[in-house]
């Protein structure tokens, strides 16, 4: 039986097989999804992840190879070839791995088998960020000062940053959530950053290919998440702020953020609809800016995917965005117009990861002995762990996703606290502790802190 839409037709256009090319707390969130629209799942899973939840909790599971991400999580034929053989009629990427990889969604595309995310012409116009900087600029987006063109090699990539002045951002052309990305001062950094970022992103992403950009100072990291059918309907949902960052990667995310009045919410979502439809683009998104100082705000990248910190703007419209993500893919409308979302309350999620804050963020894999994870009114946990299970040292450390809701950012805030709290995690190092820190850290409590937070308030370095 098939959810009946917003004006209470029911459509017969929808998958009843989807192949989720992920692992951990992701694949485990979008299998959920599918069970609550009555559609079968397959998992795929690396041998190193033979009892994994996901594995579990899947209708099917196919190992498609040795540990390594690469040799399974990123081998696209052996994903191909598992949906083929399942019957699959859609793969649903996830984050990370191959969800922004053009070339797998043309391989879909190539078999038949629906991608749920944008097409391979889409993912290429805005999964690379030279390209996608371009395209706005164009669409009259405001941008940040950049390259024309993405490089390759250090040499190039000097002359591009003397072109555009220090301090740059190096980072990787194609993927996010952090990987590939260094800051160079001047030139004398900038061999050594661009290498190490390089190298970063050719095991992240398969493809070393960097991009050079203006390094804005104290910044505010704003995030809108849009959803676009394919009969021209685009929303916003709102704002997140995921300024709370170590190395680039989010620590903390909330929704919306206390850097932004009404009007300038209004405006970042409005423009965040207009670059989605210059564009063309279909299915789930998220337009990352950046705001100064000034409450000017820029155009930095758009992520071409579902992104961790999708809860918290779940948690305020009430939307299930992977229901919606396929949805869309299935060519249905979506089941909102932009009247119909309401933000209420706000949202924060935390993330748990397997590392040891007191050496330097090391990460901490091994068996989890014991686990209680918190409950009660409004808060949401997104997992993949349980007593028992073996954190492996070969994929990312998240283990945990923590989201609270409350009906103001103070009540988040101490339902949050008093989550993070009730967290019993044994046999492996966590963060929980540190994330209890930065709630307690007066400029966060204030709605203050930028991307340099962690380092300014906190002494966390790189």
């Amino acid at each position: 039986m098939q959810k009946p839409d917003r004006e209470g037709r029911i459509y017969e256009k929808m998958f009843q097989k989807i192949l989720i090319a992920n692992r951990g707390e992701i694949a485990v969130r979008i299998i959920r999804a599918c069970r609550e629209m009555d559609i079968r799942t397959v998992a795929v899973y690396s041998e190193a992840d033979r009892e994994a939840l996901h594995t579990q909790l899947a209708d099917e599971a196919i190992c498609i190879g040795p540990a390594p991400a690469k040799d399974s999580y990123l081998h696209m034929e052996r994903i191909l070839s598992a949906a083929v053989v399942s019957g699959a009629q859609a793969i649903h990427p996830g984050f990370g791995f191959l969800s922004e990889n053009s070339k797998f969604t043309r391989m879909c595309e190539e078999c038949g088998i629906t991608f749920i995310g944008p097409d391979s012409r889409m993912m290429l116009e805005m999964g690379d960020k030279s390209r996608a900087r371009a395209t706005m600029e164009k669409a009259g987006i405001p941008v940040i000062p950049g390259g024309k063109a993405p490089v390759q090699d250090v040499e190039a990539g000097k002359i591009e940053a003397a072109h555009i002045g220090y301090p740059v951002m190096i980072k990787a052309a194609l993927g996010g959530g952090g990987k590939g990305m260094r800051v160079a001062e001047n030139e004398e950094e900038f061999t050594e950053r661009f290498q190490t970022a390089q190298k970063e992103a050719q095991a992240a992403f398969g493809d070393g290919t960097m991009y050079l950009e203006r390094y804005i100072r104290h910044p505010r990291h704003i995030e809108v998440q849009i959803l676009a059918d394919s009969f021209g309907n685009t929303v916003y949902l709102g704002n997140r702020d995921c300024s709370v960052q170590r190395r680039h990667q989010k620590v903390l995310e909330e929704a919306p953020s206390p850097a932004l009045n009404d009007v300038q919410a209004k405006e970042i979502g409005e423009t965040a609809v207009r670059a989605a439809k210059a564009v063309g683009y279909v299915n789930a998104g998220t337009l990352e800016f950046l705001l100064d100082a000034s409450g000017a705000f820029f155009f930095m990248e758009m992520n071409t995917r579902i992104q961790v910190e999708h809860p918290v703007t779940e948690m305020i419209t009430g939307l299930d965005l992977i229901q919606e993500q396929i949805r869309i893919a299935a060519g249905l409308p979506l089941s909102v117009r932009q009247e119909d979302i309401v933000c209420r309350g706000h949202a924060i999620e935390g993330r748990i990861n397997a590392e040891d804050p007191q050496h330097h963020f090391r990460p901490s894999p091994g068996t989890i002995s014991y686990l209680y994870l918190p409950g009660g009114r409004n808060v949401r946990i997104d997992s993949a762990v349980y007593p028992g299970c073996v954190v492996q040292p070969f994929y990312d450390s998240m283990l945990v996703k923590i989201i609270v809701h409350g009906e103001n950012r103070q009540e988040a805030i101490r339902r949050m606290k008093r989550a993070l709290g009730e967290v019993v995690l044994e046999g492996i190092t966590t963060n929980v502790d540190f994330l209890y820190e930065i709630l307690e850290n007066q400029v966060f409590e204030k709605g203050e802190a930028d991307t340099g937070f962690l380092e300014e308030q906190m002494g966390i370095k790189g």
